[in-house]
């Protein structure tokens, strides 16, 4: 008897609906990495406050600002590897959260440095692949920002924290602008991208100079009030402050993040960085409290579900932590300004406070959702 041939076998392939399920959960224990070098962040806040902290640790202190600005807000910006849509792209904000786990761990503090230089040297790989893709002046603004994000790593290896705050903060402000910018794009206008890519290279020249030269720190802090002042401008702050609900809350959250990296950029053009701990409070964080938080309250409606695929609904409830955050850093830079070292203390733990307290009602909302 002759046999018939067996049929192929079929080929199974993965359903669209479980790539995307997939790619969700990759994007989520990425964001649960950002949220891990948050809370490793805020400790480490609470060790500088010289108050009560559940880990208490001198090395906690002075790693502080590489997990709050790299390994938490660098990681945030998954949404960029998620744009690229390739595998590799997400090694970025993976390295970016490692590296601070790292530095908050008992593993040699140069492995978490090194991680996230890696993570640095990924993250202008992935934006120049955006940019071959879409050669735009908006994506050219992202690129000087990861450009930023790659120098202060290295600054910070090789020198010290300090001489890379100016990196850092212009990584910050340069992707929230762009981020801004795109989402923005039809009140700002088509030359907005264009206006920007200029304050953007203005800043990063000012930051290169204030490496290299004593004093170049003030041309920062001019680069960052005068991107405040643009953004305040042509933003929809002033058209949505009249209105209700989410929309007003967007706006108060831009304002204050506008008026915060004001006030951090004209501290730091008058005073410099380091001329005293008061002015190094405010200009440190305004930018990355006051600016950087405020703006992640601001888009956390927006962002969170792209990321994550689940709605996070607004609720008069997310205005809690927001006035929280503004009124703690009043308070602590009126103490950092005036000497006031139990009032800078104060003001410093109830933005830790706020901070955790929208990281509660953010996940709680999606949860309930």
């Amino acid at each position: 008897m002759i046999s018939t041939p067996a049929a192929p076998l079929a080929v199974a392939t993965p359903s669209a609906t479980a790539v995307r399920r997939a790619a969700t959960r990759i994007r989520a224990l990425l964001v649960a990495l950002g949220g891990a070098s948050l809370i490793g962040g805020l400790d480490a806040a609470l060790v500088r406050l010289d108050v009560w902290a559940p880990v208490i640790s001198t090395r906690v202190g002075d790693v502080h600002g590489q997990v709050m600005v790299l390994g938490f807000l660098g990681t945030l910006s998954l949404e960029r590897a998620q744009s690229l849509g390739r595998t590799w792209a997400y090694l970025a904000p993976a390295l970016y959260g490692a590296g601070a786990v790292a530095l908050v761990s008992p593993a040699p503090v140069l492995l978490g440095q090194l991680l996230q230089v890696e993570a640095g040297v990924l993250f202008v790989g992935l934006y120049l692949a955006l940019w071959l893709r879409a050669p735009r002046p908006l994506v050219a603004v992202q690129v000087l920002a990861a450009v930023l994000a790659l120098g202060g790593a290295v600054v910070a290896l090789l020198v010290d924290v300090p001489h890379a705050i100016a990196w850092f903060a212009g990584f910050v402000v340069v992707t929230i602008a762009a981020e801004r910018a795109e989402l923005a794009a039809l009140v700002m206008g088509p030359a907005a991208d264009r206006r920007l890519l200029v304050l953007a290279t203005g800043l990063t020249l000012a930051t290169l100079a204030a490496l290299l030269w004593p004093g170049g720190e003030r041309a920062v802090g001019l680069a960052l009030a005068a991107l405040a002042a643009w953004l305040a401008v042509h933003d929809v702050v002033r058209r949505q402050l009249r209105l209700t609900g989410q929309r007003r809350y967007l706006a108060v959250a831009l304002l204050a993040g506008y008026v915060h990296l004001a006030l951090a950029g004209g501290v730091l053009a008058a005073a410099g960085l380091l001329s005293g701990s008061g002015a190094y409070d405010v200009v440190v964080h305004g930018v990355f409290l006051g600016f950087g938080v405020s703006m992640v309250m601001a888009h956390a409606p927006v962002i969170l579900p792209a990321v994550l695929g689940r709605p996070l609904p607004y609720r008069p409830a997310l205005w809690v932590p927001l006035v929280l955050l503004n009124a703690g850093l009043a308070v602590r830079f009126t103490g950092a300004l005036a000497g006031l070292t139990g009032l800078w203390q104060v003001g410093g733990v109830v933005t830790v406070v706020a901070v955790l307290g929208f990281v509660g009602t953010a996940a709680t909302l999606v949860v309930r959702r």
